[in-house]
């Protein structure tokens, strides 16, 4: 058996919680840019408006590139409806599972969603029998520190250089990453 049927065979606890597949990637762009990017993101307490200038945090070819990644993969939460209304990209990096391009649509944010795909990427991590969860958080943006923090993730001191690049959008300060990581048992 295969390492996608293997995943293919995983349920999470929330059944609202699904992997992402190449169908999703529209949807899993739209929904990155209006949590990250422009004034849509601003009905939300996650954005980096005030940070990143522009619209656009990815785009369809950047979300397929992370998707194929060996070891990658998204996790998409759904509505009633079958909407992507979060998403988080896990990418199996060994000893670390990297959690990043987490988001959920920002009209909604602050009502459990968010705790609930990290839940899930705790749930994936054990599967994979990793007991590490690594992620990089802007480092002027400390309320979401904050509420990383209190999810579990620590600070571990070390920052990265967040260079600017001809997708994201341009910086309107000088940022880095702070590197957060998760512990537990599995």
């Amino acid at each position: 058996m295969g390492e996608i049927d293997k995943i293919d065979m995983m349920f999470f606890s929330n059944p609202r919680i699904q992997f992402a597949n190449k169908e999703d990637i529209i949807a899993i762009k739209h929904l990155l840019n209006a949590a990250y990017r422009g004034d849509s993101s601003r009905k939300g307490w996650t954005h980096e408006a005030d940070l990143i200038g522009g619209v656009v945090r990815t785009d369809d070819n950047n979300v397929s590139e992370i998707m194929d990644l060996p070891g990658s993969i998204f996790l998409k939460y759904l509505d009633e409806d079958g909407s992507i209304i979060g998403c988080v990209n896990l990418q199996n990096q060994g000893a670390n599972l990297y959690l990043g391009m987490f988001s959920v649509r920002p009209e909604i944010q602050g009502k459990g969603l968010g705790k609930a795909l990290l839940a899930a990427a705790d749930e994936y991590a054990g599967y994979l029998g990793i007991a590490r969860i690594k992620m990089t958080v802007i480092s002027v943006r400390a309320e979401l520190i904050a509420w990383y923090n209190r999810n579990g993730y620590l600070p571990t001191g070390e920052l990265i250089p967040f260079h600017e690049d001809s997708l994201t959008g341009n910086h309107l300060q000088p940022l880095q990453f702070a590197v957060l990581v998760k512990e537990f048992d599995v």
